[in-house]
């Protein structure tokens, strides 16, 4: 019975067991079902954020789309009282060559038809009474053109807005585009719209070393800068490696038309354009981004260069274009190359990297030297007269390179500019960001390299050829080509930026972008959190996002109070002078008359007068160049017989000089009297023989002080007609 009972005992344990094990068993069943349970409510918390993420940053990006357009318009109207000037006091604030452009909208809009208009604008010989030009060929005025077909084909435009208004309000708007690309392209690189927001307000808070476009609004870049950005950001979302095909085909659609409107807004484009070939094929030539990718790029910059040409009458200035050389050039080296990196040692892929680098840039100056001589081109050679006389390897005495150099925005980018930029915090995190970033690819680049240099060893070693997959070329930019492309593309903005102080406005920009991408990081923030062993997400996620709130109530602590101060200040435009000079030259001179004075002021005398004229500021074509040059003798030491054969030789009636530019107190050398006497090769006020060998005295006074006395020899060509305490006019007898 023991027995029994024992054994009986033995088997109540057993079954005691079997249902502790199934209940284990059950309990892991629910642990299983609880933590997949879990991970589904965690997926799905993170699909829902990242939605309300998403829709958040679209809202910021249409406010401020919305916000920008308003802000600039307010500072516009609180700086001029623009709404409450006269028209003339309105077309005189679009100074130099921004009242040039205007004038052709303000022409379109007052001609019978926009097909008349255009013919006008093609048989023009108002710009240059000297001989007809095209004015679509020679200009880059097709956005006036498009906004004179929408001003007069939208009728409830016409019943709100003066035509002036709908003109600066567009450019305003254009300028909401241009931020929202800024933000947009900050968003994409550092995955949190917070960036955005932070480059925005790098943007708006450092605008007087971003933007000029209130003060100079018809300016060409003021369309140009809009539609670049708007590109930049396409071609960072084309980049990322996450874009499907399908969607890089697209957006290679918006690339395409946003560089075509963007060559065809600016003459300088073309520049801009070769800055960024040479910084896609950078990008591919340290094999960091793909090079099927990059070929296609170019190909569009290519193909909006083609039909920008096409549109422009086929523009010898665009088929001559260093740009188009070197875009052909790159694309034999990259056909060269081959879509794959072949095994080598790193030394000869260092040598090879060079060699294809001095490839490149010999056939494209081969390439381009061909075109030209097939073409007979040579009017683009006073950009590099001012690029040699600007590093004092040229004729420093040609009046082209003088006139350029003496024209402050040509000038090496001033130290202050930096001091500015990091009293508003941007400069120096840029700075820092653009060291790490060039650290880093630096890194990349040779952890590329050595992958392949192990290539080559292990199939030296096996003495068979191992098989080389891109794929397996990890590297710390393997999944980042987007912000390889923005770290060279910023240090080629950055180089033309300190060469040529105009270009700081293509430069801050990508400034602002870097800054605030450097700001939210994920990968900075994530690797410094993981010194200190934190390695969750949400809390790299809150750090950089506290970071960058913590930078942006920084940045506002200081500059709110200029900012609030800049929105209450009003003043109003006040220019007598030229407006009492305008209203003479329209009741006094018949329509045909045909003026000659400085470029900057006869820009306005065409806006507000539509007089003829003898020379503009628009400064690429050779003849009109040289004319500038011939008709400037009056401000030169020559005598009045040789001024006045001068101007009836082209037909000139009236002549307009400016007390500003005769009594001029520049830096001596640099003055407009000053650069004609160098020309003349005389001595110009304040030299000396020894301080300019090779110039001598001249023996004529200066024509344009001289004629004041109204002596007989300068009475019997020349007749004072209008004077007041800024401008004279002498008609020519």
């Amino acid at each position: 019975m023991g027995v029994i009972w024992t054994q009986h005992g033995c088997d109540e344990d057993d079954e005691e067991g079997e249902d502790l094990e199934e209940e284990e068993e059950d309990d892991d069943d629910d642990d299983d079902v609880q933590a997949e349970d879990s991970y589904e409510i965690s997926s799905a918390m993170s699909w829902f954020l990242t939605k309300i993420s998403i829709i958040v940053g679209i809202v910021c990006a249409v406010a401020i789309g919305i916000a920008i357009p308003s802000y600039l318009y307010r500072l516009h109207e609180n700086r001029l009282w623009f709404s409450n000037i006269m028209e003339v006091e309105r077309e005189i604030s679009f100074r130099t060559e921004s009242g040039l452009y205007y004038s052709y909208y303000k022409q379109l809009l007052e001609a019978p038809s926009i097909s008349q208009g255009l013919v006008d604008l093609t048989q023009d010989n108002v710009t240059e009474s000297w001989r007809t030009i095209n004015v679509l060929e020679r200009f880059n005025v097709y956005q006036e053109v498009i906004l004179a077909v929408l001003y007069k084909t939208l009728p409830f435009v016409q019943d709100h807005l003066k035509p002036i208004f709908f003109y600066i309000d567009s450019v305003f708007v254009l300028h909401g585009m241009y931020v929202v690309a800024l933000y947009c392209t900050a968003w994409l690189l550092s995955g949190s719209w917070m960036a955005g927001v932070l480059a925005t307000a790098f943007f708006i808070f450092n605008k007087g070393d971003s933007t000029r476009v209130e003060y100079t609004i018809p300016l060409r870049e003021s369309f140009g800068f809009p539609l670049l950005y708007l590109q930049i950001a396409l071609i960072t979302y084309y980049l990322k490696p996450t874009t499907s095909p399908r969607r890089q085909l697209v957006t290679l659609g918006g690339i395409l038309l946003s560089s075509f409107f963007f060559v065809l807004s600016w003459q300088f484009a073309q520049f801009i354009f070769l800055l960024q070939a040479a910084a896609l094929y950078g990008c591919t030539a340290l094999h960091m981004v793909p090079p099927n990718k990059v070929t296609r790029l170019l190909q569009v910059q290519a193909i909006s260069l083609i039909l920008f040409c096409i549109l422009q009458f086929f523009n010898e200035m665009i088929i001559g274009s260093l740009v188009l050389s070197f875009i052909i050039s790159a694309l034999i080296d990259i056909k060269i190359q081959g879509s794959k990196l072949l095994p080598c040692s790193i030394g000869v892929r260092l040598g090879r990297l060079l060699l294809h680098i001095i490839f490149v840039l010999g056939l494209a100056v081969f390439i381009n030297m061909f075109i030209k001589f097939a073409i007979n081109l040579d009017a683009d050679q006073h950009i590099f007269k001012f690029l040699l006389s600007k590093f004092h390897w040229g004729n420093t005495r040609d009046f082209d390179a003088l006139m350029y150099l003496s024209n402050g925005a040509f000038e090496f980018l001033p130290l202050n500019t930096f001091t500015r930029l990091t009293s508003t915090l941007v400069f120096p995190v840029y700075a820092i960001m653009l060291i790490s970033n060039l650290v880093i690819l630096a890194i990349a680049v040779f952890q590329n390299w050595k992958y392949y240099s192990r290539q080559e060893e292990a199939k030296k070693d096996d003495d068979t050829e191992v098989p080389i997959h891109q794929e397996g070329a990890i590297h710390l930019l393997s999944h980042r080509p987007e912000l390889v492309y923005h770290t060279i593309q910023s240090v080629f903005f950055g180089i033309m930026a300190l060469a040529v102080m105009r270009f700081k406005f293509l430069w801050t920009p990508h400034m602002c972008v870097l800054a605030a991408v450097g700001i939210c990081e994920y990968s900075v923030w994530e690797a410094v959190l993981a010194k200190f062993g934190s390695k969750s997400e949400i809390t790299v996620q809150c750090v950089r996002h506290m970071a960058a709130i913590i930078v942006f109530c920084a940045l506002l602590s200081i500059v709110l109070p200029d900012v609030t101060a800049e929105l209450e200040k009003l003043m109003e435009f006040y220019d007598p002078d030229t407006v009492e000079l305008m209203n003479w030259i329209n009741q006094q001179t018949p329509k045909t008359a045909v003026f000659s004075g400085s470029m900057q002021l006869l820009a306005g005398v065409k806006l507000c007068t539509g007089r003829r004229l003898t020379n503009h500021p628009h400064y690429e074509d050779k003849e009109l160049r040289e004319m500038t040059r011939k008709v400037y003798q009056y401000y030169g030491r020559v005598g009045p017989e040789d001024v006045h054969a001068i101007h009836k030789e082209i037909g000139t009636n009236y002549i307009i000089l400016e007390d500003s530019i005769c009594y001029s107190r520049s830096v001596p050398g640099t003055r407009l009297p000053d650069i004609v006497d160098i020309t003349n090769q005389h001595l110009y006020e304040g030299a000396t023989e020894e301080s300019e060998p090779g110039l001598k005295r001249p023996k004529a006074p200066r024509f344009c002080d001289q004629i004041k006395y109204e002596l007989v020899e300068y009475t019997r060509h020349f007749r004072k007609v209008f004077e007041n305490k800024t401008f004279r006019i002498y008609q020519v007898l």
